[in-house]
Order: structure tokens, then C-alpha cells, then sequence
């Protein structure tokens, strides 16, 4: 038999005289049908092959995939976990990937097969075309049967285990009044600090923060330092060591000491921190903790701030804490004249008054001995700006106090005010009737009997400053009724305007049995 001789190019090779150069091949018959065909090694012809070869007998037709039930992901040999929808474009490629034989094959097309979710199968259609010269053009279907396997992955087996954090924030304020710490509660919520946790655990003292790495814990401990004093120890623990690879496995624990001083404690300061702080009184009222502690003279309206550093290089306690006050009732009051208490020149220059706060003398009468008990006992306050007659004012009975500190007992009589008056009393009771808005807080459950004053002082405390409520989230509480306007007093009250809808917010809080898996 006689073909047309083809160039490279695909046009017929001439010979010298322009004639179309015809070669001759061998042919042969097919050995099943008897067409002619070129030889090959089967004999046969393209159809006939069709029927009697099958080159998809190589091809693995039973394949089994791993799948994690409780985060929903597939096993990628060798250790790697993936995300994949059902019959999405990664799962086709990972189920290829499974396929063994396709090696010597070339792949033409794939599709799934449907196929019910729920019966634990995928089926695949392959097309698939030899490679050899002989079956270069023939082409055969096969389908592919997955059996998905549940496997758990290595962070769900560390879930279950209850071995699933690597990394603990452990956050304690050690002292009696713990508004410090509530504060800090409050920023966190508002920050959304805890979002990267595992887990918030209540402790005494404090909470415990989990997390699965070490960046996520270090960026709450950065928070924590940045927003209120505190001291911070690390430590790590190993789990385990794989000796081939050198990779070790740890436990990391950071704890978070808060300092122990809150809003409306008094201290004694050392003659060392009066001289850093600008020769300010060795007795003080803690106004606010902020960044750092806020310090006020009682007696002369000098104001200072000392930060957590300097504090913590000489840690010192409050001597009187706010659940050692005494009520007493304001009979009568008298401003104290700007200049009559004027700081001395040599430290002019370095002492800092309060504008917010007015000097007053007052002359008061415990509440417990009103009516038995006329003589009044004279006070110098700074507490002018919100005091009227008749007002009902918490403060220390520097006479009656038992105080056991170091620095204390050096000062003299002279230097010791009878009374140190603290805040302004407002009827709780009527304010918590009339109170519309609420806080959230981490965990929920069981509340420590110990808190549940300094929660009560600590939304006064809001209600009296402006700039505190700025730093924190306040929402509506809608299982009170609004009261009308002119029925509330605005001065105790918070405006709705900086009320937050609590559906809206995203800050949700966090149980003490709530895990999340953030992946």
C-alpha cells in the first residue's frame, strides 16, 4: 500500500521534478476484524483494542479519605489538614492526588459523580489516555470510589485531651479593694483583647486566659502593660522533645501581677517617692489608675501620678482600704480662700494642684451618732465642689484606724488628719431603682461574695466620672423601664447617648466551660 510522503511542515515532499513523493508501508490485517491497519504490537485495530485492552486496570478503583468530624477537614498526606466543601474543587484535588496509577496515564477530564452526603462515598469519573505510541489515541473512562474514614486531627486529639493550650495568661490583683482589676475586665471587653482565647477560666484572685500560640498570648500581655500598672513573669514548661528534628514543645505561662492599689485607697509614701513625685504629703488618696496611679493630697489638693515602673521597683500596700470608711453627715462647710494655703517657694515650681477639686473646711458628725452626739469634728477636704449641708460623705477615721506600716509610724501627730474624707454617699438603693444601663464581664457563673461591694462602688464610681465612662463600653438595660426626663438626676446617671446597644455589639462574653477552636 502507497502513502503521501509528509514534511515536518505538513505539506507533501516533491521530488526534484515537482512530482508528489509516494513511500510504501507494511500493512497488515486486524486479527479480530480483518480491517487493514499499520502493525503494532497487538495486532488490532483502534475499536478492537477498546474492547480487549483496558489500560485503566492500574488505576486504584477503592480509595479511602480521612475526615475530621469535629473541625470538618481532610487529611492531605502526609500531615496536613485542609478545608474542602463537599464536591468543591479542592476536594476533586485532593481525591486525585489519592488516585494511584494515573502516573503512566494522561489525565483528560474529571467530574463527580452525585452522590449522598451522608452515605460516606464519593465516586469520581476519570478520562484518562495512554501515553505508549501504540494506545496514544485511545481513551477509557473509569470511576473512582471514596470511602471517607473518620480520623481525628492532632488539634482536636489535643482538644479532647484537654491538652489543647500551649500558652496561659494568668491575671491577679492581691488586694481588698479590686476596682483596678474591674477596670481592666472593662478595657478588655471593649478592646476585644480576649478574641484569640480558647477559653476564660474565673480564679480567685483573677482569670486565667488560654491560648494555642505564643504571639496571641504576648499581644494580651502587651494590652495588659500598656493599660494599667502591672508586673509580668514568664515562665515555660517542656512537653516534649523529638531528639531527630531538635523540636521542643512547651507550656508558656505569663503572670500578670496587677498592682494592688485601686481608686480611693490610702498610702503612705516613702520620703523616696515624695521626692520623685515633687515633695507631695506622705499621706494620699489613689484618685484614679490608669496607665499609672493618680495620687491627691487629701488636705491641700496637690496632685502627682506615679507610674508602674517606679512602683514596682519599691512595692508598697495601701494602709486603709475602701471597706474600712465611715459614714458622716456634712453640717456645715466653708470654702477655703485661693492663696490661704500656698506651697512654699522651694517646691513652687515643682508641685501640681487639681482645678477639677475645691479645698474646704467641714465640720461633720458621724452618722451612727446623729442626734445623740452634737459636737462636730473638723475636716479639711477636697471634696468642696460637690459638698452641700446635709450630705452624706464616706471617710477615714485616722483616730480610730489600726494601721501596722513601717512608713506610717515615722510620721508626726501634726502630719495626721483626724478625718481624710474620701467621696461624696449616694442613696444606692434609689440609684440601682433608676440605674438603666449595665456592664458585661468576661465570665458569668458563680461571683465572689468579695466582689459584689467593689462592683457596686465601681459603677458609682462611672457614674460620677465622665472620663472613666469614656474608656469603657456601657449598654442599655432593657429589663428596666426608661425613666422620663426630669425624673432622674442627671449628675448619677449615665446619658443615653453613651449607652451601646447590647445586640449590636460584637464583644460577646465568654462562659467558663466556652471553648473556641481558632483556627
Amino acid at each position: 500500500m502507497e502513502y503521501v510522503d509528509f514534511n515536518a511542515k505538513g505539506s507533501p515532499n516533491k521530488n526534484a521534478s515537482g512530482e508528489t513523493v509516494q513511500i510504501k508501508r507494511n500493512t497488515i490485517l486486524c486479527c479480530e476484524c480483518g480491517v487493514r491497519i499499520e502493525s503494532n504490537s497487538h495486532n488490532m485495530c483502534l475499536s478492537c483494542l477498546r474492547d480487549h485492552l483496558d489500560i485503566t486496570a492500574n488505576i486504584s478503583k477503592q480509595v479511602e479519605l480521612q475526615f475530621c468530624r469535629n473541625c470538618e477537614r481532610y487529611l492531605q498526606p502526609p500531615g496536613e489538614w485542609i478545608n474542602a466543601r463537599w464536591e468543591s474543587r479542592e476536594l476533586l484535588g485532593l481525591c486525585l492526588k489519592k488516585v494511584r496509577g494515573l502516573k503512566d496515564l494522561h489525565l483528560i477530564d474529571a467530574c463527580f459523580i452525585w452522590t449522598e452526603k451522608h452515605s460516606r462515598r464519593i465516586k469520581v469519573k476519570l478520562v484518562v489516555e495512554g501515553n505508549e505510541a501504540d494506545h496514544s489515541s485511545l481513551r477509557q473512562g473509569a470511576i473512582v470510589e471514596y470511602t471517607i474514614q473518620n480520623q481525628m486531627c492532632h488539634e482536636c486529639h489535643r482538644v479532647e485531651a484537654k491538652d489543647y493550650w500551649r500558652c496561659v495568661v494568668q491575671v491577679r490583683q492581691h488586694a481588698e479593694n479590686k476596682k483596678t482589676y474591674l477596670y481592666l475586665e472593662q478595657l478588655i471587653l471593649k478592646h476585644k483583647a480576649h478574641e484569640n482565647t480558647l477559653g476564660i477560666k474565673p480564679m480567685h484572685g483573677g482569670l486565667d486566659f488560654y491560648f494555642a500560640t505564643e504571639n496571641h498570648a504576648r499581644k494580651l500581655v502587651n494590652f495588659l502593660e500598656s493599660m494599667v500598672p502591672v508586673k509580668v513573669t514568664s515562665s515555660r514548661r517542656l512537653i516534649s522533645h523529638d531528639k531527630n528534628s531538635n523540636i521542643h514543645h512547651y507550656k508558656y505561662t505569663w503572670s500578670v501581677e496587677i498592682a494592688p492599689l485601686s481608686k480611693d485607697s490610702l498610702v503612705c509614701l516613702s520620703p523616696k517617692f515624695r521626692h520623685i513625685l515633687g515633695n507631695i504629703p506622705p499621706l494620699c488618696l489613689v484618685h484614679r489608675v490608669t496607665h499609672g496611679m493618680h495620687l491627691i493630697d487629701p488636705v491641700s489638693g496637690q496632685i502627682s501620678e506615679l507610674n508602674g515602673l517606679n512602683y514596682f521597683r519599691s512595692p508598697f500596700e495601701a494602709i486603709c482600704n475602701p471597706r474600712q470608711l465611715v459614714e458622716y453627715i456634712v453640717m456645715d462647710i466653708e470654702p477655703v480662700q485661693q492663696g490661704s494655703h500656698k506651697p512654699s517657694s522651694a517646691t513652687k515650681g515643682q508641685i501640681h494642684m487639681s482645678e477639677r477639686h475645691l479645698l474646704c473646711d467641714v465640720w461633720l458628725v458621724r452618722a451612727s451618732q446623729l442626734g445623740t452626739n452634737d459636737n462636730t469634728i473638723h475636716a479639711r477636704s477636697h471634696l468642696g465642689h460637690i459638698l452641700n449641708v446635709g450630705d452624706s460623705v464616706m471617710g477615714y477615721s485616722m483616730t480610730e484606724a489600726n494601721i501596722n506600716e513601717q512608713e506610717f509610724e515615722k510620721l508626726k501627730s501634726h502630719q495626721i488628719p483626724d478625718i481624710i474624707l474620701v467621696r461624696k454617699l449616694h442613696d444606692r438603693q434609689a440609684g440601682n431603682k433608676k440605674r438603666s444601663w449595665k456592664l458585661k464581664h468576661l465570665t458569668y457563673g458563680a461571683v465572689d461574695e468579695s466582689l459584689v461591694k467593689d462592683k457596686l462602688d465601681f459603677i458609682e464610681d462611672l457614674e460620677e466620672d465622665a472620663e472613666l465612662r469614656k474608656n469603657i463600653n456601657v449598654y442599655g438595660d432593657k429589663t428596666k423601664p426608661q425613666t422620663e426626663m426630669g425624673e432622674e438626676d442627671n449628675s448619677t446617671d449615665v446619658d443615653l447617648a453613651e449607652r451601646l446597644d447590647e445586640s449590636a455589639s460584637l464583644g460577646s462574653t465568654i462562659n467558663e466551660n466556652e471553648t473556641e477552636d481558632k483556627r
